[in-house]
C-alpha cells in the first residue's frame, strides 16, 4: 500500500522530496506552500509535511485533506500548530536536528556580552580605539543554569564546559545530573546565566515571570532560545533598562518584536530574529530527522517526537 507525502516544492524542501522519495512505498506529492487550493491528488495526501521556511503559511491547507493521518513538521518546536492540527492526527517535529546550530547561537551570544562585542562595534562606528574603555570579561568560573535538559540544553552544557563554565541542567523530572522543574526556585541564584531552551507548554508559559528575574543575580545575563512566551518580555524589558541585567534572546513576545519596543534601545540586550537554527545544511538536519519519524509512523509505531497535545509543544527541549 502506498502511502502519500506532501512536500514542499521550494528550494530549502527540495532535499526532503528526495530523502522522503528514498522510503519504501511512499508517493512524494509536491504543494506550492503559497497556494490556497490542492488540486486532486493532493487532496489525498495521508502525511502533510510544513515547509522549512514559513511554516506556518498553509496551515489552512489540512481542511482540504480527508485522508490526513500525520503532519510532520521540520521546525522542533509544534506549538505553534497543536491546536489546529485535528483531532486524531499525529502532529510531530524534529526535535534533536538543531542542537548544533542553537547551541552554537547560545555559546556566541554568552561570548557576545561577556566580550562586549556590542560596545566595540559601537567604538567601531565611531573610528575610535576603546583600549581600557570598557569592561570585558570571560565565560571561565561562570556558572549557567539551563532550563531545558534534551538535545539542545546538553549541547548548549557541553559548549559551556569547553569554556570553563559550570552547567545546572533543569529538565521536567530529575534524572542523573539533572534538576526537576519543582526546584528551579532556589535554583536561580548563583549563576551568571540563565539559558532558555525549554518547550512552551502551560508548564512554562511565562516561568520566567518578574520574580524568577528579580531572583537572578545583579549583572546575569538572560539567554532565550527557546520560545518568546515563555519569557515575561515587559519584565525582562524594565530588568534589562534598569542596568541590573542582560539578555540575548532569539525568540520574543509579541513576534517580530515591534518597531517602537524598548528592548532595541537597550545596550543591555542583543537581539537576532528567531535565526538561531538558520544555517547553511540545517535544512537537510530537519529532513533527516522528519523522515524517520515518518519511517517510524509508517511502521505503526509512535514516533519519538510526537507532540504530547495536552502540553502543546515537546521541545525546545525539557525532556
Amino acid at each position: 500500500m502506498t502511502t502519500r507525502i506532501l512536500v514542499s516544492n521550494e528550494t530549502d524542501d527540495l532535499v526532503g522530496q528526495e530523502l522522503f522519495s528514498q522510503l519504501d512505498s511512499v508517493d512524494v506529492i509536491p504543494y506550492d506552500p503559497t497556494t490556497t487550493t490542492l488540486d486532486e491528488r493532493q487532496r489525498q495526501a495521508e502525511i502533510f509535511v510544513p515547509p522549512y521556511r514559513g511554516t506556518n503559511r498553509p496551515m489552512p491547507l489540512m481542511a482540504q485533506m480527508t485522508n490526513l493521518r500525520m503532519v510532520q513538521l521540520t521546525a522542533a518546536g509544534t506549538d505553534e500548530w497543536a491546536n489546529d492540527v485535528p483531532d486524531g492526527v499525529v502532529l510531530a517535529g524534529a526535535r534533536g536536528a538543531h542542537a548544533g546550530p542553537v547551541s552554537e547561537w547560545v555559546l556566541s551570544a554568552a561570548l557576545t556580552q561577556y566580550r562586549q562585542w556590542p560596545a566595540l562595534v559601537r567604538f567601531q562606528d565611531e573610528h575610535t580605539w576603546a583600549h581600557r574603555k570598557f569592561d570585558a570579561d570571560t565565560l571561565h568560573g561562570k556558572r549557567a543554569l539551563i532550563v531545558g535538559a534534551g538535545s539542545i540544553g546538553s549541547a548548549v552544557a557541553r559548549l559551556f564546559a569547553a569554556f570553563g563554565t559550570e552547567s545546572t541542567l533543569v529538565a521536567n523530572t530529575s534524572r542523573g545530573g539533572v534538576h526537576a522543574a519543582s526546584e528551579i526556585s532556589g535554583l536561580i541564584k548563583g549563576h551568571h546565566i540563565v539559558v532558555i531552551t525549554a518547550p512552551l507548554n502551560d508548564k512554562t508559559r511565562n516561568l520566567v515571570d518578574r520574580d524568577f528575574l528579580a531572583a537572578m543575580d545583579d549583572g546575569a545575563l538572560l539567554i532565550n532560545a527557546g520560545r518568546g512566551k515563555i519569557v515575561d518580555t515587559e519584565a525582562l524589558a524594565t530588568e534589562v533598562q534598569s542596568g541590573r541585567l542582560r539578555a540575548a534572546l532569539d525568540v520574543t513576545e509579541p513576534e517580530p518584536l515591534p518597531e517602537d519596543h524598548p528592548l532595541w534601545s537597550c545596550q543591555g540586550a542583543i537581539i537576532s530574529p528567531h535565526s538561531a537554527r538558520t544555517v547553511p545544511g540545517t535544512n537537510a538536519l530537519c529532513y533527516a530527522v522528519a523522515v524517520e519519524q515518518v519511517r517510524t509512523f509508517m511502521t505503526g509505531q509512535t514516533p519519538t517526537n510526537a507532540a504530547d497535545r495536552k502540553l502543546i509543544s515537546p521541545e525546545r527541549d525539557v525532556v
